[in-house]
């Protein structure tokens, strides 16, 4: 299983071409699903008129070089190493899940467009894309089962679902569903069981990228421009927040 590629055993029974199109297809639905997400909620409108309320307020003028220093600390601290979290619990969930997607993502591209045939396919890729799906269900089982605030705090079920939960719900379910088809797959590549989870993990994965509109699935992307944005204001005086406290005054 770690050494299969899944989508070149998929290619024995359908034309490589079909999952290839479909990829292709959730990739326009997550742009679509975004440009939607921002018109129907104004986010867009909503960073405009902070930006031009933030430069009327500016104190300096930052330079471009100041600019994409800050933009480097933000990719370093709060993509990278998801330093909004100062919980480390929620953190290392975070960075599971999220590197975890990338993992898999990406390596579901590279099997499904450059290794359609498993005689070419590197093991290493294969590998890694098992190794990505599993962090993702580590991850983000973590947060769903126990950090989620009603059920750390509220003590709620965790299947207790509401529209917030459509995004990591979604995500497991496809994940998990993913890897279940590609295990029956090395046991019977067109046996029933093999086509049921690779309905189900079709369907999951198509409203995990179809359902982005409702969902927290454009937020990876809104927050790092809102850190961004932060670190403009504070390095140019716009912005109205009081300033962090001296934690060495506070030890004294």
């Amino acid at each position: 299983m770690l050494t299969t590629n899944p989508y070149a055993l998929l290619a024995e029974v359908l034309p490589p071409a079909i999952m290839q199109a479909y990829i292709v297809a959730m990739i326009a639905a997550v742009v679509v699903g975004t440009l939607v997400d921002l018109s129907r909620k104004r986010s867009a409108e909503f960073f405009a008129q902070r930006r031009r309320l933030a430069r009327a307020a500016a104190r300096r003028e930052l330079g471009a070089g100041e600019v994409a220093a800050l933009a480097l600390r933000t990719l370093g601290h709060e993509v990278a190493a998801a330093g909004e979290f100062c919980k480390w619990p929620r953190r290392l969930s975070h960075l599971l899940t999220a590197y975890g997607f990338v993992i898999y993502v990406a390596t579901t591209v590279l099997l499904a467009f450059l290794y359609p045939t498993a005689a070419r396919t590197p093991a290493l890729l294969t590998a890694l894309w098992n190794l990505g799906a599993l962090m993702i269900l580590a991850g983000g089982g973590w947060f769903f089962f126990f950090l989620k605030a009603n059920v750390a705090y509220e003590r709620h079920s965790p299947f207790r679902l509401t529209q917030a939960d459509l995004f990591i719900g979604a995500l497991l379910a496809s994940t998990a569903c993913g890897l279940l088809w590609h295990f029956a797959q090395t046991r019977d590549n067109s046996g029933a069981a093999t086509w049921l989870m690779f309905a189900l993990y079709i369907f999951f994965t198509t409203l995990l990228f179809g359902s982005v509109p409702w969902s927290k699935f454009a937020h990876m992307f809104y927050k790092p421009a809102a850190a961004l944005q932060k670190r403009i204001e504070e390095a140019d005086g716009s912005s109205g927040l009081p300033r962090p406290a001296d934690k060495s005054f506070i030890a004294r």
